[in-house]
């Protein structure tokens, strides 16, 4: 199975895994330039059920937010096929919108999942989440990895 899909798609592949009673995890962000704490966290997340779904921002949403002029650096089909590539990531889906709550009210996730920069209340999508029962939870970062930090670096021209 391919895991790059669409929204429809992905609603389908969700409803199955869910009906052969696999808990599924939701997160979702840039994920611009892949480090060790991408990695870890994804892991992470992933350990919280069975199935871990990515929301991926396109590239139109990343110009959206309040991050370098520069980014997004790869491209959202670049960005996608890393990700997809991640054992820890079994679905991935790409969203156009500022945020991913019309993505998370389409596939009605068990677990969301954001980093501890969040507060639990201030999720986007948590609400939702729990109102067809499911959880919201933050997980710890692991300290010194960024991808501000690491564009910030290449562009210092520093290794």
């Amino acid at each position: 199975m391919n895991k790059i899909q669409n929204w429809a798609t992905a609603k389908v592949i969700v409803e199955d895994w869910q009906l052969a009673g696999d808990k599924v995890v939701f997160t979702n962000g840039c994920f611009d330039i892949l480090h060790a704490g991408h990695v870890t966290y994804l892991a992470q997340a992933k350990q919280l059920g069975q199935r871990l779904v990515l929301g991926l921002n396109s590239d139109n949403s990343v110009q959206g937010m309040q991050k370098s002029p520069n980014r997004p650096l790869q491209n959202q089909t670049s960005r996608s096929l890393v990700m997809a590539a991640l054992e820890a990531v079994d679905l991935v889906v790409i969203f156009d919108q500022d945020t991913p709550l019309e993505l998370i009210k389409t596939l009605k996730p068990n677990i969301l999942v954001k980093g501890s920069d969040y507060q639990i209340d201030d999720i986007v999508g948590g609400p939702e989440v729990i109102s067809w029962g499911g959880q919201v939870k933050t997980i710890d970062f692991v300290p010194g990895y960024s991808t501000t930090a690491i564009e910030q670096k290449i562009l210092a021209g520093k290794n």
